[in-house]
């Protein structure tokens, strides 16, 4: 189906189905997150020895109990590495198609993820036996992006050539199709009600009910920063190259090639902050093109992590933020307020191009080209260690 103009009715006025409501509870971490104790996390595991040298990872993903996590590489390799020893299990190599935007389904033995060459399928993959288990066809040039659903088997793709399509694990058909204009980001809200495509060419983000994908979307809102105008004038409009629904569903989280990420309100669309202080990985592109996964949620929803090109680690505290007003009856929103890093990390030599926090427990994973660290608070001093 055609993407539809964009409707002019507000998220208020979406049908009950069609908003994300209260969030599915994400587990978060036992030991409360805190600026303090972030500022205790040091790597406690390096790797360095499972991408051909000169090759980089392209994208990382944790499983959903947070037991493993998975990459994949420029070298064309899968690598899974288990969260709970701090070692690695397995390489699956896909030499022939090449591979991109891996992902854990809802079983950690199982991950879809894009071909590089030969074709533009996705790929259902088994990693106890290394097989694959289904082949979704249907896109006709680079899947940019790739989301499992948080509730079930259905998962969305974003492509080069103009398609959204819908997918169900169990059948290689294409579920469902939208008609979009270049570069397309999608993302799953926290109870698989509602998704989000972004799209760059129009500098919008559509939103749809998942009941009702083949209806216009029920809600559009876009990046909104007057501070640009006096950047430069016109004003360059950001580059979207992720997007993430906080895990309580309440924000939208947007990086992008410029200076500044953001983050929207979820509902009423409004831009609430910008994320300034990191050195943007901007366009710098490799073979996989530009960074996507530079951010990340911690799972409480209070912080995010992202990477950055003088390869630190930024945490920024999104819940002691101050929020802009909203527009109200004859009285316009407040413009988007500036949010620096509240805690700065050490990382890697390179630029940190991707970050991910553990779904479960209180572990992160960042990535410098072929460099994977796996970070850990440390942990309190006892009493009779200070003696």
């Amino acid at each position: 189906m055609s993407t539809p103009a964009v409707p002019s009715s507000s998220r208020s006025s979406a049908t009950p189905g069609s908003t994300p409501g209260p969030a599915v509870p994400a587990g978060p971490p036992a030991v409360p997150l805190t600026c303090d104790l972030l500022r205790t996390y040091k790597p406690a595991k390096l790797f360095r020895e499972h991408a051909e040298e000169g090759k980089a990872f392209t994208s990382i993903a944790f499983d959903d109990r947070g037991d493993y996590l998975i990459t994949a590489g420029e070298d064309e390799s899968l690598q899974l590495f288990n969260c709970k020893t701090g070692k690695h299990s397995k390489t699956l190599l896909s030499k022939k198609y090449g591979v991109d935007l891996a992902q854990f389904t809802h079983k950690s033995t199982t991950v879809i993820y894009a071909s590089r060459k030969e074709d533009d399928t996705i790929r259902y993959h088994s990693l106890h036996d290394n097989k694959y288990l289904q082949y979704f066809r249907g896109h006709k040039k680079q899947v940019v992006s790739l989301e499992m659903s948080p509730v079930d088997d259905t998962f969305l793709s974003g492509s080069l050539d103009d398609t959204v399509r819908l997918w169900d694990l169990r059948t290689p058909n294409c579920q469902g199709l939208l008609n979009i204009i270049g570069h397309s980001l999608v993302a799953y809200d926290p109870n698989g009600q509602v998704f989000a495509v972004a799209l760059n060419a129009r500098n919008v983000i559509l939103l749809y009910d998942v009941k009702n994908y083949d209806k216009d979307p029920f809600h559009n809102m876009s990046i909104k920063d007057p501070l640009l105008e006096t950047i430069s004038y016109p004003p360059r409009i950001p580059f979207m190259t992720s997007m993430h629904f906080s895990p309580n569903g309440l924000l939208l989280l947007v990086g992008t090639a410029s200076r500044f990420h953001y983050v929207l309100d979820a509902f009423s669309g409004q831009t609430l902050h910008r994320l300034d202080g990191h050195k943007t990985l901007g366009t710098e592109q490799g073979a996989q093109g530009l960074s996507r996964g530079e951010l990340s949620w911690t799972p409480d929803s209070k912080y995010i992590v992202t990477g950055s090109a003088d390869g630190r680690i930024y945490y920024y505290d999104i819940l002691n933020a101050a929020r802009p007003r909203a527009a109200e009856e004859h009285r316009e929103e407040e413009p988007a307020t500036t949010i620096l890093p509240a805690v700065d990390l050490d990382g890697h030599a390179a630029p940190s191009r991707l970050v991910a926090f553990n779904p479960r427990t209180t572990m992160f994973a960042s990535t410098a080209g072929g460099e994977l660290a796996f970070w850990l608070p440390e942990k309190p001093k006892k009493e009779d260690d200070e003696d």
